[in-house]
Formats: structure tokens, C-alpha cells, sequence
């Protein structure tokens, strides 16, 4: 199920920390492997939940995202109203790309302090979930990519099924994302997630000990910063 795409334990950056980047389209079941990746001793950053933070009143991102989309996206409570900004960015590419941005640089910044926290801590192993790793050039942050893939059917049915969308809606949703095509070009180990969820963990479950023993021979004395 899972494929390198490229040679793999071969470029650690060489910390005391080695950091997965996770990443995949909606449906793909990215997060689930974030959570049997975190079962098994991963300690996890999640790049929505840093996304949160970077909008909270007060914040550098926060006055710039006010000053470029005016303070009534702002609401009674003072705190960005996030519907309400994301019906106006997501009218057009330009207004899109500006919130990115102000966004995306805050969100790394803020995804380097997490993960040199961990290393502090003496943490083995972190996964970075992040739908836009590739998009948003976070890659500089990790050693691997991970890329989790569904057949166009199978992420479909979990839209539709699972998430509530309907079939119009889904078909949006996937064609605003890039192309799993352009995903896999950058990927480390392509783990394939169209079959069931014993399946998944079974590969997930290998991928982890073949991780392990990598990190055991390659753990060295901290080297460069990264990005």
C-alpha cells in the first residue's frame, strides 16, 4: 500500500527530532493516520489548530488580516468571524491569495516553535498534519513526506457518506485541491487508503517499524536550524 516515490532516510535534516510531514487531499484519511501514527508514539503538530491560533485578536496575523479584509470580518466579541471571511476569500483567487499571505508565513512560524519545542523535550518522532504542506512550502520543516491517497471514488463515497456533502458539493471540494498527481511528485512514501481500516493500520503499523529502526541509526547531535 505504501510506495516511496523517491529514496527515503537518505536526507534527515539531523536533530534530535525527526519530523513527518503528513499531508493529503480532503477524504483521503490523513487524520486518521495522524492518530495511529500519535497511538503508536508520535507526537503530533496539526496545522488547523496552529491555523486558529494565528487569527486570534491580538496577534500579528490577526491586525493584518483586518487591515486587508476590513474590521467588520471581525465580530461582536472582537475575534475574527471565520464564516464570514471565508465567504469573501473564497469569491476569488486574489482575495484567496492575499489571506494566504498573511496566514501561511504565521503558520510556519508558529509550526518551527512547536517542533523545537519537542526536540527539547527529547521527542523521537513528530507529524506534522497539514492538508497544504506542499502548497504552503512548509516541506523546508520536515525530513519525509508522507502523502495519504484515495482513489477519486473512494473520497466520493466519504464526502458524501460520512462528511454530509452533496455529490456537487464534494466534486468542488476536490477540484479545488491540488492534484494527487502533483502531491505524489514531492512525497517521501505514498500510503494508498482506499481499502478498509484494518489495511491501513497494517501499513501504517509498518511503516512505523521501518521508521524506528531509520531513527535509530540516523539520531545525531543537532545540526543546521530548520527553516
Amino acid at each position: 500500500m505504501a510506495a516511496p516515490s523517491r529514496s527515503v532516510g537518505t536526507h534527515f535534516n539531523g536533530g534530535d527530532v525527526i519530523t513527518i510531514g503528513l499531508t493529503g487531499g480532503i477524504g483521503s484519511g490523513k487524520s486518521v493516520v495522524a492518530e495511529m501514527l500519535a497511538a503508536r508514539g508520535a507526537a503530533l503538530v496539526n496545522a488547523d489548530q496552529i491555523g486558529h491560533e494565528t487569527y486570534r485578536r491580538g496577534t500579528e496575523s490577526y491586525l493584518r488580516i483586518v487591515s486587508a479584509f476590513g474590521p467588520d470580518i471581525a465580530g461582536r466579541d472582537g475575534e475574527i468571524d471565520r464564516s464570514k471571511l471565508g465567504r469573501r476569500v473564497f469569491d476569488g483567487p486574489e482575495a484567496r491569495r492575499r489571506l494566504e499571505s498573511i496566514v501561511w508565513p504565521a503558520m510556519r512560524r508558529l509550526m518551527k516553535v512547536r517542533l523545537d519545542e519537542l526536540r527539547a523535550q527529547g521527542t523521537r518522532v513528530a507529524a506534522l498534519e497539514a492538508a497544504v504542506l506542499i502548497e504552503a512550502d512548509w516541506m523546508p520543516l520536515v525530513d519525509e513526506v508522507w502523502l495519504v491517497s484515495a482513489s477519486p471514488s473512494a473520497v466520493r463515497e466519504r464526502l458524501v457518506g460520512i462528511k454530509g456533502l452533496t455529490p456537487e458539493e464534494a466534486e468542488a471540494r476536490i477540484g479545488a485541491q491540488l492534484p494527487d498527481d502533483e502531491r505524489r511528485r514531492h512525497a517521501d512514501v505514498v500510503i494508498e487508503n482506499s481499502g478498509t481500516l484494518e489495511e491501513l493500520d497494517r501499513e501504517v503499523d509498518r511503516l512505523w517499524s521501518d521508521l524506528q529502526s531509520r531513527v535509530e541509526g540516523t539520531l545525531s547531535p543537532r545540526g543546521a536550524d530548520r527553516g
